[in-house]
């Protein structure tokens, strides 16, 4: 039996478990983390298989500002060390993943977190008010709480008769000498396909990539799990003509050959053809990962969704049918699933923060830090601008964290980086102001670079609504009626400070709804 009931357990040594286990050191919380490896951050010891990350690294900014800097740097895990930021383990845009294999073991042990390595969890129940949880030596730890932050540990099989047959992007040879003058397909449309691709460009006679869905790019999506440009080699050979290709298709089966090499059925979308045999010398599966959920009893089994490969949660990253049971870092994806950062450091990081608030307030009485105000257009005002010009939460968790302003009276509380649809605690019923950064409608259909495309004038903010990169919207909700919103004109350098175009039509829409609709 455990010695004592913790106030919480966390699940896994990887960057968002680390990042939760320095909030709760730092508030002298009861709480243990623990890890299946030796040290910390075991994904990173293996991923991404051909070592670059490409999770950006920007450090020469032109900034001093700290919380500005961190825009640019997406590997920092938060903390008041200066000497814990990222940037001062590699000078390189796209770093190597054993710097952050560094990083996160100098993190761990310079904040003297609780960490129990060498305790891979291999069950939680849940056999009465507290959570059991089972490690794989047999000891077992009590905890009121458990937040898991394990990552997508496995491979995302899609149902391919055959696929059992091919190689894991997990574990298939990285070295190129091993695919010299063969034919290679590589299922996927993602960057873990592409990486692959092009790491065997120089060496393959051809290389196929596959998958039912048009290659999505980044930089149009501005969603950083689309393909990135530098994994996107392959299609400057595909349509330079150089033996290399995508087919948009659906892989129907994968045959193995008794001489070992393979017969791919392939079924086109967008071709005369119906379906084509292909044959290949390497399959190689790309298609992502998913969270494992096989270590929970039925007591305490968390609900799935999209396709069973993450936990679907509440907005307080709460499981929606075991209460007690949150999820921290890349599994809490599915809160903006393809669309924003909950699936990356630069983006969890926030999300963790916001978790661990919602623990203070919720366990232990510790109300959302918040700053008073005066309700008053122009100070309202102020602090929004003075907000979106700073804050890296909202610029890097965009539509998903927002500020919001509670007007009570004369005064108002001005509370940061709530999840934007969060209700009850802290925000109250009475209607309140949400402040996020936002993509426009549609943007991902625009293409960035093409010239004939109309943008928006920046100085034009009667049409401020029609902007499609990233822009402060605030947005008045007030119970039983839809948000009235009010967008502030996208700018080149994000500075959104100008008295005319940015600060004086905000100011009068705080006034207009302070009046209109008293709060």
């Amino acid at each position: 039996m455990p010695d004592k009931t913790l106030d919480y357990l966390v699940i896994g040594a990887g960057p968002a478990g680390l990042q939760l286990g320095y909030f709760l050191h730092e508030q002298g919380r009861d709480y243990l983390i623990l890890e299946a490896g030796p040290a910390p951050g075991q994904f990173f010891r293996t991923h991404p298989r051909h070592r670059t990350l490409i999770s950006i690294n920007k450090k020469y900014t032109g900034w001093d500002d700290p919380e500005l800097n961190l825009r640019m740097d997406w590997n920092s895990l938060l903390s008041d060390d200066p000497d814990l930021l990222f940037t001062r383990y590699s000078d390189r845009y796209f770093p190597h993943a054993d710097d952050m294999v560094r990083y996160l073991a100098d993190f761990a042990q310079k904040r003297g977190l609780r960490v129990a390595y060498d305790s891979r969890v291999v069950r939680v129940d849940r056999p009465g008010s507290s959570f059991r949880v089972t490690d794989e030596t047999g000891r077992t730890y009590e905890a009121k709480r458990v937040i898991v932050a394990t990552g997508v540990t496995q491979p995302n099989i899609p149902p391919i008769a055959g696929i059992e047959t091919a190689d894991l992007y997990g574990t298939h040879s990285t070295d190129p000498a091993d695919y010299v003058n063969q034919r290679v397909l590589v299922i996927g449309k993602g960057n873990s396909a592409f990486e692959t691709a092009d790491n065997l460009m120089e060496t393959a006679a051809v290389i196929h990539v596959a998958g039912p869905h048009s290659v999505r790019m980044a930089w149009r999506t501005h969603f950083v799990g689309h393909l990135r440009a530098v994994n996107n080699g392959l299609l400057d050979s595909y349509q330079l003509k150089s033996q290399n290709a995508v087919l948009d298709g659906d892989v129907k089966r994968v045959e193995r050959r008794p001489d070992g090499t393979y017969l791919v059925t392939v079924s086109f979308v967008r071709v005369d053809e119906v379906t084509k045999d292909i044959p290949y010398d390497r399959v190689i599966l790309c298609t992502g990962f998913r969270f494992d959920g096989s270590i929970f009893g039925d007591d305490c089994r968390p609900e799935l969704m999209i396709n069973d490969r993450f936990p679907s949660l509440t907005p307080a990253y709460e499981s929606v049918n075991v209460p007690d049971l949150y999820f921290a870092g890349t599994i809490t994806q599915s809160r903006d699933f393809k669309h924003g950062t909950s699936g990356f450091i630069h983006g969890f990081r926030y999300g963790v923060r916001a978790l661990h608030r919602v623990l203070e307030s919720r366990y232990h009485g510790v109300p959302w830090p918040a700053r008073v105000l005066p309700a008053d257009p122009s100070a309202l005002a102020a602090a929004v601008i003075d907000r979106v010009n700073r804050t890296s939460a909202l610029w890097q968790q965009f539509g998903l964290l927002a500020d919001v302003i509670v007007p009570d009276g004369d005064t108002a509380r001005y509370l940061e980086e709530l999840p934007y649809d969060l209700q009850g605690p802290p925000i109250g019923d009475r209607g309140h102001f949400a402040i996020t950064l936002d993509y426009g409608p549609d943007h991902d259909k625009i293409d960035p670079f093409d010239v004939e495309v109309g943008r928006i004038r920046q100085s034009d903010s009667a049409r401020a609504h029609e902007g499609h990169y990233l822009h402060p919207v605030v947005r008045h909700h007030v119970p039983g009626r839809p948000p009235v919103a009010h967008h502030i004109t996208e700018n080149l350098e994000n500075e959104w400070t100008s008295k005319e175009i940015h600060i004086e039509p905000l100011r009068a829409f705080f006034a207009a709804r302070l009046t209109s609709v008293p709060v």
